[in-house]
């Protein structure tokens, strides 16, 4: 019932929107119409992440309750790496010596939240030949008699599975199974396939997901087709699968040259299979795709604009985004991006090809594609630091430091992995860290030049409020927000009105002195208690799909023309002297754009940093590289931990430290399309 009222006023809201903006007279549309759109909210998640079945360090059951439990999230993807692994992370930690055999488990099965350090032969460090024997480890034979390797395709149908499935019953949130693809010819791919997991009834399995990880993950070189289940990796009707391999039925490609090409090649079968077989209910979306440098044709390095544009080409309702914003976050070298990552590192926490204003995300968006921007935890290990310690010279738990918040239509019904994906895919949603804002509310309007200007800002203003105050979004005829896109007629002037809120109290940051950066420039703030510094508004022209047959707008490295949008600039910048301020910590900021002639997008994105704050921010307020700031930003206060780096005996801002005081926030865009100009093809 709650909910219901919750959508009767979104929909009562836009009428009496409709009525004062005037917008049936000022010929618009948005993709779908109000009253087709149910209800819905922004729900927090991380779809990538690590346990001991691959290079992570904790069991299923400690990242899972350290996800949702802990840091709150409200739905979670356990996502790993393919190939094989020894360890058998379905075991839980425990805090008793000897460690039981076998599973480890208590009849009926329980998970202790505690655990010993992750060490070597304990709790999840146990191996599958130790606890389950070699003669159940299926497939070619790979590893050693004393420590054989279990194929993650096994490891995801047959164990992983049935414990995330428990672990999403007993906690009634929507937890399932990805895969952090080892992408061929490029570096790793977030994906999922949801078919299968979490039925409404019964025991559900992941068998796609185990199948997609056996026929495309690079470093899954078992032939045997998944043992007994006798799997065929071919795309139907494609014209690649002549390059399967007889006896595998995959596609295989030798190292060496032209491996990166071929390589390429599967990473797009891989896609279009995804697409054939499980359109509605798979992404793949490439992971920190900066960290490995370029792409290479003769090995598995990075992506290239051209890598995302075939994959987005190949299947539109799989491919839509990126992770630009890596995990790694507390690492000294931010993101685990060396200099050799293309751009030379992050920026602000952002890879390059999100961070620059007119790069490679920009390219993307101005041939009006639907290409959007996600990040993750890819939480592996706290460093330095045990995985219950609060500090970390490594990674963030999921949920701990970044979050993806993504509008879910679930109207009066649960939120479901169904709704989530479906949520992804619009592109209603946005990232932020450290907590920075946990609300927003970004909404385009076409105006209508017969009502009075101060009304229709206000009503949509109005609307806004109410989206926020409800964790939702606008629902209102003539309007689009993040991931749609509004049509109007040439010389339409938009009103753009953005609301969001700076939540009150204190983050997750341990840390309660003064932030680093922002000593100095003058301003002494907790570090557990950010305040959105300035929101930037960017806008770029959408001038359609570039063909694949024109290779210098289609294909090339970071700043070549294929890889960059000319026309993508800072459009206006909001801060406390421009925005309005209330006592619930939402700021509003509400402007126009007037007389529209060609096809646009409209972005965010806001930091804790003021514009020019050394090393860190430059005087337009772009984020600069992080690597710039090394040993350059002295920790001075009492508080500052002692496993920062030093310079000259100077604890210097590093490691998680530099993270929490270092925080941004990205919005996906708004569309909006001219008619008779170029259509944004990519948006419904």
């Amino acid at each position: 019932m709650k909910n219901n009222s919750s959508r009767m006023g979104f929909v009562m809201m836009g009428a009496v929107g409709v009525s004062m903006l005037g917008l049936q007279a000022a010929p618009a549309q948005a993709a779908e119409k109000a009253a087709n759109k149910p209800a819905g909210k922004y729900v927090t998640g991380d779809f990538h992440n690590h346990t001991t079945c691959t290079d992570g360090t904790i069991s299923l059951k400690k990242l899972v309750d350290k996800s949702a439990n802990t840091f709150g999230l409200d739905w979670f993807v356990q996502s790993e790496h393919g190939g094989n692994g020894a360890r058998n992370c379905t075991l839980a930690e425990d805090p008793f010596e000897p460690v039981a055999p076998a599973l480890g488990l208590t009849v009926p099965p329980t998970y202790p939240s505690g655990g010993q350090p992750a060490t070597a032969g304990k709790g999840p460090n146990q191996t599958w030949t130790s606890t389950i024997g070699n003669a159940a480890i299926k497939g070619d034979v790979s590893g050693t008699d004393a420590q054989r390797n279990m194929w993650r395709w096994q490891n995801i149908k047959e164990y992983s599975y049935p414990v995330i499935e428990k672990e999403a019953r007993d906690r009634n949130k929507p937890i399932w199974i990805g895969l952090e693809q080892n992408a061929p010819g490029h570096e790793h791919v977030s994906s999922t396939i949801f078919e299968g997991q979490l039925p409404a009834t019964g025991s559900g399995n992941a068998n796609a997901m185990a199948q997609f990880e056996y026929c495309f993950d690079r470093s899954d070189t078992d032939r045997s087709r998944g043992a007994e289940n006798q799997w065929d990796c071919a795309v139907p009707n494609s014209a690649n699968n002549g390059l399967l391999d007889a006896a595998a039925r995959k596609i295989i490609v030798a190292s060496g040259t032209g491996s990166g090409t071929a390589g390429h090649v599967k990473a797009v079968e891989g896609v279009k299979w995804m697409a054939a077989k499980y359109p509605n209910t798979s992404y793949y979306v490439p992971a920190h795709l900066e960290r490995a440098g370029a792409f290479n044709p003769n090995g598995n390095n990075g992506f290239n604009v051209e890598s995302l544009r075939d994959f987005n080409n190949a299947a539109p309702t799989v491919a839509f985004g990126f992770e630009s914003m890596p995990g790694h976050q507390a690492e000294h070298d931010r993101g685990s991006y060396s200099t050799g990552a293309v751009g030379g590192g992050t920026y602000g926490g952002t890879g390059v090809y999100a961070a620059a204003i007119g790069g490679v995300w920009d390219a993307l968006l101005g041939e009006g594609r639907n290409w959007f921007f996600f990040a993750s935890s890819d939480y592996h290990n706290r460093g330095t630091f045990g995985p219950d310690q609060r500090e970390s010279t490594a990674d963030f738990y999921p949920g701990e430091y970044t979050r993806d918040h993504v509008l879910v239509r679930n109207g009066t019904n649960s939120v479901t992995p169904q709704l989530i994906i479906d949520g992804l895919r619009s592109g209603n949603s946005f990232v932020a860290n450290g907590q920075l804002i946990d609300r927003l509310s970004f909404v385009v309007c076409a105006s209508n030049p017969a009502v009075i200007r101060k009304a229709q800002h206000g009503a949509l203003e109005a609307a806004a409020a109410a989206a926020v105050g409800k964790n939702g979004d606008v629902v209102m005829n003539g309007c689009a927000t993040m991931g749609e896109k509004l049509v109007v007629r040439p010389g339409a002037d938009l009103i753009v009105s953005i609301i969001l809120r700076d939540p009150a109290g204190n983050n997750n940051s341990p840390y309660s002195f003064a932030n680093p950066s922002l000593k100095q420039v003058g301003i002494t703030q907790p570090l557990n208690q950010p305040v959105l510094d300035h929101v930037d508004v960017i806008r770029g022209n959408v001038t359609g799909y570039v063909a694949p047959t024109n290779l210098a707008a289609y294909a090339g490295a970071l700043g070549s023309p294929a890889a960059t949008n000319p026309s993508a600039a800072l459009l206006k910048t909001f801060n406390s002297t421009s925005w309005t301020a209330s006592t619930d910590g939402t700021r509003r900021m509400t402007f126009r754009i007037p007389a529209v002639t060609q096809s646009q997008y409209v972005r965010l994105r806001g930091t804790n940093l003021p514009v020019a704050t050394p090393f860190e921010t430059d005087a337009a307020g772009n984020p600069l590289l992080d690597f710039g700031a090394e040993f350059k930003i002295p920790c001075t206060e009492a508080g500052c931990p002692a496993h920062l780096q030093t310079a000259n005996g100077q604890r210097t801002s590093s490691y998680d430290v530099a993270a929490w005081a270092d925080l941004w926030f990205y919005s996906n865009p708004v569309f909006i399309e001219v008619a008779k100009s170029v259509k944004v093809a990519g948006i419904k």
